[in-house]
């Protein structure tokens, strides 16, 4: 995506923002692409809400208030700030998906300091009708150096994201002679194992 377009798509966001959120609901709006964090993968665009921890608390203790409970102890911030500013995460989320189909994913932070742990990601716009369905989700922590590897297949065009590229990889190792030959050790492996 072009300078200019991204810059353009960063202004629709925020007009978005002010239509969506009330004065003072969320700490910041940001438009992050690929280099601005490490989540974000080349291609993809990605919006950052930071809801501030105070608010959140602070409209808790109003909605709990008159009920004698004690305010936001134990609360869930994303549940905290749904319930004070009602919709608001769905208009904004629906906004993005039928305005600006070229962000990929919301992500809602919880400002809790300078590690902002708290975080959720949220799909934006309809799902791939053309993903398998018997796909099974995988976790890895990956260094630079591999997310450096991952980015060049994207970049290059070999691979759609990040996910694609490890499939991509794990297909090119399926294609070894001597994947065939670990196949075999690993399932003689295993009858040995089940005769004890």
């Amino acid at each position: 995506m072009e300078q200019a377009e991204v810059e353009t798509a960063r202004r629709r966001v925020q007009d978005a923002a002010r239509e969506c959120f009330p004065d003072g609901a969320v700490q910041e709006v940001a438009l992050l692409q690929y280099g601005d964090d490490p989540r974000v993968e080349p291609g993809q665009l990605v919006v950052r809400v930071l809801i501030p921890a105070d608010a959140a608390d602070a409209a808790d203790a109003g909605a709990s208030a008159g009920a004698g409970e004690s305010a936001g102890f134990g609360r869930d911030p994303f549940d905290a700030f749904k319930q004070a500013h009602p919709g608001t995460l769905d208009r904004f989320q629906d906004t993005l998906s039928r305005e600006l189909p070229e962000v990929g994913s919301l992500e809602v932070n919880v400002d809790a300091g300078p590690e902002r742990k708290a975080f959720m990601r949220l799909r934006l716009g309809p799902s791939p009708a053309d993903r398998p369905g018997d796909l099974t989700p995988v976790m890895a922590r990956l260094g630079p150096t591999d997310l450096e590897t991952l980015d060049t297949l994207i970049t290059t065009g070999i691979a759609a994201n990040r996910a694609d590229a490890v499939r991509w990889a794990l297909a090119r190792i399926r294609e070894r002679s001597a994947y065939a030959e670990l196949r075999e050790r690993a399932r003689q492996i295993e009858e040995l194992k089940s005769q004890f």
